[in-house]
């Protein structure tokens, strides 16, 4: 055995393969198959992960889990995570629109419209529309000066003028309105009569309302301005709702008569006024007329005095013939002067009678047989009156010359 023995072996072993077998007959190297179901070692894998990462050079043995490892990922991390933040702190604030900011859930400052950009988790922001005109509606049925009861509707119109005071004075702002603009409403119709507004008192309703709306509302200094109070309406019970309705009926045509009065007043007034003027300029127009005759007339005559006083008989003659000649100008009359006698046809009188006495000439047979007679009855009626103006004119001229 001795001589078998390799000198060059590791001590305490033989130099030959088949030596070291066990003595009965069985390998001790594990076989491909027992390689292929064995589990893979999860110290091994993790360690070459960090050795990917920086944890160790290749071919370098396994090394084992350090917290120094986790230590070179936190700066990494930190810068990713720091970077994430910054960017979701950016928001951007509308044209109409107040940004209220919050740190911590306090109020910190108002950001106008634009970019702008907050610590994420720190501040908050609120978004306010500065410009939209916000409605409010509010009903009921009250109880009127009078004891009765009417249902009255009323729209408020109102805006936010100051963000910070709209979030934080109150707690919540257009509730509070609400109510102010109920009570206001209440207090105003409860010192009303029920027919003032029901008819002719709806303005001063809404004035009022809007008067004592300002009023509850400016000691709270909510932010909010009151732009416009609307009256939509006011109606009775329904019990005496036809009623009601026949007397504001009546109120309406009332003022409908009383405007179209008035407008007819406004239309008659200035005709009346210058027929008015009219007559008083056409009266003194002939009294400078009558008066200015006059006193031609007077200065006529004084001119006339001396001439009259040489020849009476001949200026009376001559100033009658004058007068006569004016008087007959205006009459439609023919003077017939036969000697002693003076004759005076009135032929105005006499064609008045002439068409007054033709009836209506239908047939030309008719107009034949009628006209003898009307020619009959016009000159019976001429002869009747011929010598009735004939003899006082006839006794007037007798008198003033013989």
């Amino acid at each position: 055995m001795a001589q078998d023995q390799d000198p060059w072996a590791a001590p305490g072993k033989g130099s030959r393969p088949s030596d070291n077998k066990p003595a009965n007959g069985s390998n001790d190297e594990p076989t491909g198959r027992n390689q292929e179901q064995s589990p893979p070692d999860l110290e091994e894998a993790f360690a070459n992960l960090l050795k990917k990462l920086g944890g160790g050079k290749k071919g370098s043995a396994p090394q084992q889990l350090n917290p120094k490892n986790y230590a070179k990922l936190l700066p990494i991390a930190a810068a990713v995570g720091l970077v994430i933040w910054g960017l979701s702190g950016f928001y951007t604030v509308k044209e109409a629109e107040r940004g209220v900011v919050t740190r911590f859930g306090q109020l910190h400052s108002i950001v106008q419209p634009g970019l702008n950009w907050k610590p994420t988790f720190i501040e908050q922001v609120i978004p306010v529309n500065v410009e939209r005109v916000r409605e409010l509606k509010t009903q009921g049925s009250m109880l009127t000066q009078d004891e009765n009861m009417v249902k009255v509707e009323l729209t408020v119109q109102y805006r936010v003028v100051n963000p910070a005071k709209y979030k934080f004075s109150v707690t919540d702002a257009d509730d509070s309105l609400g109510q102010a603009t109920d009570s206001a409403l209440r207090y105003v119709v409860g010192h009303m009569a029920m027919d003032n507004i029901l008819t002719t008192g709806r303005a001063v309703v809404r004035e009022n309302t809007w008067k004592a709306l300002n009023s509850i509302i400016k000691p709270y200094d909510m932010g909010l301005e009151v732009i416009d109070v609307n009256f939509q309406s006011a109606r009775p019970p329904e019990e005496v709702k036809d009623a009601f309705d026949d007397a504001i009926k009546a109120q309406e045509d009332e003022q409908r008569y009383i405007r179209e009065a008035e407008a007819y007043a406004r239309e008659r007034e200035p005709i009346a006024r210058g027929n008015a003027q009219k007559i008083i300029e056409e009266a003194t127009a002939y009294k400078d007329q009558i008066v200015l005759d006059a006193q031609g007339e007077v200065e006529r005559f004084q001119r006339l005095l001396p001439e009259f006083k040489a020849s009476p008989v001949i200026i009376k003659e001559r100033l009658y013939i004058q007068t006569m000649e004016n008087l007959m100008a205006k009459t439609p009359k023919v003077m017939m002067d036969g000697g002693n006698n003076l004759a005076v046809l009135p032929m105005d009188q006499l064609l008045r009678n002439k068409q007054a006495a033709q009836p209506a000439q239908p047939f030309p047979n008719e107009q034949q047989s009628n006209q003898p007679t009307s020619q009959s009855a016009v000159n019976s009626q001429s002869v009747l009156k011929q010598p009735a103006p004939a003899e006082p004119i006839q006794r007037e001229r007798q008198g003033r010359f013989n």
